[in-house]
């Protein structure tokens, strides 16, 4: 079974204001599931993310074993001008975040994440969302990672982003070990399967799925029609609830087999979830313990 990595956005806020009692108590549910890899940024919750982790981790009894990976690419300044709300994120501190992909700023940004996660090492470092700024993430950023990756400050570095030439730029043109590819490599979007996996495969680079969801809609289509963090098209939908259909024939729930299909990929080696709650935490678990029959793989394959 692939590697399930607890997502950092949810508790920190995402779309919904989430206290720091609730937040504990997320991460407790998942560490109690045996979870023990854990994806942030320091643009989830503006540090929020960071923070809670950080705390959580430093309470477990030496020697506690885990992962962690996190973001370079976004700097924070405090900022008591700042809205609640911001890029989806509510109950955050009053802190601004400014797009940064410069050596000094790759360093910076690392050197801060250790201070807020209580960390002296970090597994993975990921540049996150560099889109509009590939030029100097692979210019500047990447080869600073590379030598925070040979002072031992990490031990993997790689990209997180939602597009996939994005991802094959990166794993084409850099060093990197970890692609973090979110939402596009789903029951529902594959694009990731025909380039990228095979091309991250060839090149013994770990690919973890996240977005595994599609934002919502792959949870339950019947009462949540968000894809891709906006109102899905009528196609999106339909193909969707045709899968809901199939799965409700086996006795299985649709999230049970969005959850669990991108790890029967070879190439995948973890599954990034989102959950932000402890109910979320115990459905996911329990769903990727949910029997999936072949005949299903198939029927869904076949039909959408």
């Amino acid at each position: 079974m692939t590697q399930i990595v607890l997502g950092g956005a949810g508790y920190a806020g995402l779309f919904r204001a989430v206290d720091a009692t609730a937040a504990q108590a997320t991460l407790e549910a998942a560490w109690a599931a045996g979870i023990r890899a854990f994806d942030t940024a320091p643009h989830y919750g503006a540090g929020q993310s960071e923070e809670r982790l950080g705390r959580f981790l430093g309470g477990q009894p030496e020697p506690a074993e885990f992962a962690v990976s996190t973001k370079v690419g976004r700097l924070l300044y405090k900022d008591p001008a700042a809205s609640d709300g911001t890029d989806d994120f509510y109950g955050a501190p009053k802190r601004s975040r400014r797009l940064d992909y410069s050596a000094a700023g790759t360093r910076q940004s690392v050197t801060e994440s250790l201070t807020r996660l209580g960390l002296t090492r970090i597994d993975t470092l990921l540049v996150h969302d560099p889109d509009n700024h590939q030029p100097q993430a692979l210019a500047e950023m990447v080869p600073e990672l590379g030598r925070l990756r040979a002072e031992g400050v990490c031990s993997r570095i790689g990209v997180g982003v939602n597009h996939v030439d994005v991802a094959l730029r990166f794993v084409r043109e850099s060093p990197i070990d970890v692609v973090l590819i979110a939402g596009r490599y789903t029951l529902l979007d594959r694009r990731a399967e025909a380039e990228l996996l095979p091309e991250c495969a060839r090149r013994g680079i770990r690919v973890l799925a996240a977005g595994v969801l599609n934002s919502g809609i792959l949870a339950d289509p019947l009462r949540q029609a968000t894809f891709d963090y906006r109102q899905a098209p009528p196609d999106i939908i339909g193909r969707a609830r045709t899968m809901a259909e199939r799965c409700a024939a086996y006795d299985v729930p649709l999230r049970a087999a969005a959850l669990q299909f991108p790890g029967r990929h070879p190439a995948i080696g973890g599954t990034v979830i989102g959950a932000g709650s402890v109910a979320e935490v115990e459905d996911t678990v329990a769903m990727l313990k949910v029997a999936v029959p072949q005949d299903l793989w198939d029927e869904l394959e076949q039909c959408c």
